[in-house]
């Protein structure tokens, strides 16, 4: 059959690799004890990186629905990686007659139904049919798995199990071993949830510190007060909603699905009242019973799943972090063994920082908050007394929250937030992150990385604008200051000449009177004798005139 094998255009590099393989194979002298198998891989190996994409768009949870490029009703084959190396290992020990291998489980699914197993099992469990066009318009798509995406080929391991020793992973594919597969794409990745839990007393920070965390890591803030009001809003959506688009949404499902969503509407519409009866029975607020059970609920979605969370100052008592942790399938089974009953490790935190300080500490810390921070909160006068007493009322008796936590292994770390006088808590900050270390996720988005970017030009050509203007500020100031200096050189220079020229005439007074009394006179004289007679040698005239009318003389 091998050889009546037509390929696809695009896949025609492989055929003919292939068939120059075979056939080197054939006029090429191999030594006996040497083999040159090879190995036809039909689209055969499950690499992550043919799925990353749905992996990555289900993990992340930024999209409603995954998209799933076509109609989907094309079967794709597929092998763990590590079937395919038990293939590889088999062909390598035990050289087999046949020349050709079909390396792939015994499954036989849809795209649709693999895109499907992912979002249920990663994202948000919905899926969306879109255009082949669209998937050629992304740009982190190469052809390669676009062809792969696309292929549509029903294959069985026939030579697989009659000619080869296997001890299979996964058998039956990737949606029989979904768990196990979802488990090593996380691991492979570096992709584990981080969870971590935020205890202190009131005005100490808390939420601060969360949400920096939150920021930095890319986790969920869970904090009770928002988790009740998103969980009522989602209920009221669930009740609100129209027969008719219910219908238009299930219509794909069957009459199956249909009766499923009825009964959740019912249990939706049920969970609501008591909800808000239960709050209206106890001044706004619910009992143990329903917020462990919206917190639990919330801490099990698929987002706090995937990315992890920080709890902001829940539980508060030793019971209320029982029931919330604990893993209700082992519960009575852990009972009746008069055991602590195991922990629930999807949800378990794996960091709990406590923040201390001094109650004059908080209360000068409450004081001096913001009026619009107080607002509303049960920062006033009136309420933070009342909320720090009740706190430390909940954590000085032998069984606190903290106490949960040791026993678990998890030993909470400590975090005097009053050795570092800090408002906002970010010298806080960089010591938790210290302690928690690097973030587990896919890093920054093409889109955040262009953000960086041109957030760093940005501020690159203010600083060389801020350079520039201080430079040119400089330059001028310096041109100022020299001119100032050169004025005053000019000033002093001109003082400098008056004085010189005050203090010659004063030193030539005497002079002038010597000439004016002794000498002047007669050549004054014998000036206008000269002028009266005109010599013809005016100078020997006037030296014969005053040699012979000197007084002297």
């Amino acid at each position: 059959d091998f050889r009546r094998r037509k390929a696809h255009p695009n896949f025609m590099d492989y055929i003919n690799a292939e068939k120059h393989v075979v056939k080197l194979g054939k006029t090429v002298y191999f030594p006996s004890n040497q083999m040159f198998p090879f190995l036809a891989l039909v689209n055969g190996s499950l690499f992550f990186s043919l799925y990353s994409l749905y992996f990555q768009i289900s993990w992340l949870g930024e999209t409603p629905a995954i998209p799933v490029f076509g109609e989907g009703d094309n079967i794709v084959p597929t092998i763990h990686i590590r079937d395919l190396a038990t293939v590889l290992q088999n062909v390598a020990d035990h050289r087999p007659e046949f020349q050709y291998i079909l390396a792939v489980d015994t499954s036989m699914h849809t795209l649709e139904e693999l895109v499907k197993c992912i979002s249920k099992n990663v994202g948000p469990g919905k899926i969306e049919k879109v255009s082949e066009a669209y998937a050629f318009l992304n740009r982190e798509l190469t052809q390669k798995q676009l062809d792969m995406w696309f292929v549509n080929l029903r294959m069985e391991p026939a030579c697989l199990k009659e000619n080869l020793n296997i001890k299979w992973v996964a058998e039956e594919g990737m949606i029989e071993n979904i768990a196990q597969v979802v488990t090593e794409y996380k691991q492979t990745r570096g992709l584990l949830p981080l969870k971590v839990i935020i205890h202190g007393p009131p005005a100490s920070g808390k939420s601060t510190i969360a949400k920096e965390l939150c920021k930095h890591y890319k986790l969920h803030y869970v904090r009770t007060t928002d988790v009740i009001a998103e969980k009522i809003a989602y209920l009221e959506q669930i009740v609100a909603k129209e027969l008719d688009r219910v219908e238009l949404e299930i219509e794909r499902e069957g009459e199956d699905v249909q009766e499923e969503e009825g009964e959740n509407i019912e249990e939706a519409k049920e969970l609501l009242e008591a909800i808000k009866e239960n709050m209206k029975r106890h001044k706004g607020r619910l009992t143990d019973e329903y917020l462990i059970k919206i917190m639990k609920d919330k801490l099990m979605s698929m987002p706090c799943r995937n990315q992890g969370y920080v709890l902001d100052g829940f539980p508060e008592t030793y019971g209320q972090a029982m029931e919330l942790f604990k893993d209700d399938e082992e519960e009575e089974e852990e009972e009746a063994k008069n055991k602590m009953p195991k922990f629930n490790e999807i949800i378990i935190p794996e960091f709990v920082f406590s923040l201390t300080a001094s109650d004059e500490f908080l209360i000068n810390r409450a004081i001096n908050l913001p009026e619009i921070e107080v607002v509303g909160t049960h920062y006033t006068e009136k309420h933070f007394l009342q909320t720090l007493k009740h706190f430390r009322k909940l954590n000085t008796h032998d069984r606190t929250v903290l106490n949960y936590f040791d026993e678990l292994e998890i030993h909470p770390q400590f975090i005097d937030i009053a050795v570092y006088e800090d408002f906002e808590n970010s010298l806080s900050v960089p010591k938790i992150i210290k302690e928690i270390g690097e973030p587990r996720n896919y890093g920054l988005t093409d889109e955040e990385k262009e953000a960086l970017e041109r957030q760093a030009a940005e501020e690159r050509m203010v600083k060389e604008a801020q350079e520039k203007a201080e430079q040119e500020h400089r330059e001028a100031k310096e041109r100022e200051e020299r001119m100032a200096r050169w004025e005053e050189w000019n000033k002093q220079q001109e003082e400098v000449k008056k004085q010189e020229l005050e203090l010659l005439e004063a030193q030539s007074v005497p002079l002038r009177n010597y000439l004016m009394k002794n000498v002047m006179p007669t050549l004054m004289q014998g000036i206008n004798e000269c002028c009266r007679i005109r010599p013809d040698d005016p100078v020997n005239f006037l030296a014969e005139y005053l040699f012979k009318n000197s007084p002297d003389i």
